[in-house]
């Protein structure tokens, strides 16, 4: 008997919703636009409710959620996004919503982190001691797997919230930070700073070079940081053509070969587009509940 597993890519911009088998076949696949968490949610407890009507029914499912997420069992609020620059998200007890209306088990993690596990799992990080997944899309966000664990720690990383440097004539948009990379690189800061979608900017816009130069600065900072080695980079904005090999040039220009790679080796090799394609989120859920 075929066992099925609901899935969640919870996002700022989306919800993307599927039934999948344990052997990362999708079945059933439904989009949510990401508005108010009453709207969100209950457009997708009603799409699940639809497929477990058509026989896909299921007792677990993997949440892969943008954040910050609280992640400690111990809390009170554990399951909930906290303090999260997304309007009328904070303090939103999505693991408790979906647990009771599905009557199903709710394994959650940040979005970053699940795509970073599929990655190690079954994508451009397999084999990787350490591995990072950046996705730079509406928001921007960092996930880190050690030994194929999710770091945590305290709470859980939230690499998108460093600082970044140099840049002081361009302000970032981050309401809590400013200047960090989600604050200077995400879509959503790309079209405000620029006042333009950035899939609408031409290929010689300055704003990509910008983005290259911060986002090569993240790499400089995760590497010396964790030693990884396998940096993904994927998320909408990441589409552009050429903008991963200049992130990689501006990564190499900054460390100034202060690393010393293994003998042939590179930050080419280090540095590369999702193996997943667009279903590192989606397989991350299922990552979780595996």
């Amino acid at each position: 008997m075929t066992k099925y597993f609901a899935v969640i890519e919870g996002g700022g911009t989306k919800f993307n919703c599927a039934i999948v088998d344990a052997q990362k076949q999708i079945c059933a696949e439904y989009r949510v636009a990401t508005s108010t968490p009453d709207e969100t949610l209950s457009a997708v407890v009603a799409f699940f409710e639809s497929q477990k009507n058509k026989g896909y029914d299921f007792e677990k499912l993997g949440l892969a959620c943008f954040g910050p997420l609280d992640l400690n069992k111990h809390s009170s609020s554990f399951g909930s996004i906290t303090s999260t620059p997304k309007p009328h998200w904070s303090n939103t007890r999505i693991v408790p919503i979906l647990a009771e209306t599905l009557d199903c088990q709710v394994a959650i993690d940040t979005d970053v982190n699940a795509a970073a596990l599929a990655e190690h799992l079954w994508g451009a990080s397999k084999g990787a001691e350490v591995n990072i997944y950046i996705t730079v899309g509406t928001g921007l966000g960092v996930g880190v797997i050690i030994n194929g664990k999710p770091l945590h720690g305290l709470i859980h990383p939230e690499i998108g919230h460093m600082l970044v440097s140099g840049l002081d004539n361009i302000q970032g948009i981050c309401p809590f930070h400013g200047q960090c990379f989600e604050g200077m690189a995400s879509g959503k800061a790309m079209s405000e700073i620029w006042q333009q979608p950035a899939e609408t900017l031409p290929d010689d816009h300055q704003a990509w070079e910008i983005q290259a130069q911060v986002l090569g600065q993240l790499c400089h900072n995760l590497m010396l940081s964790f030693s990884p080695q396998s940096i993904v980079l994927g998320g909408g904005v990441m589409a552009k053509s050429g903008l991963l090999e200049r992130a990689i040039y501006y990564a190499e220009k900054s460390l100034n070969s202060y690393v010393v790679f293994p003998e042939n080796y590179s930050l080419k090799q280090i540095i590369s587009k999702p193996g997943l394609g667009e279903h590192s989120g989606l397989l991350g859920a299922l990552a979780l509940v595996l």
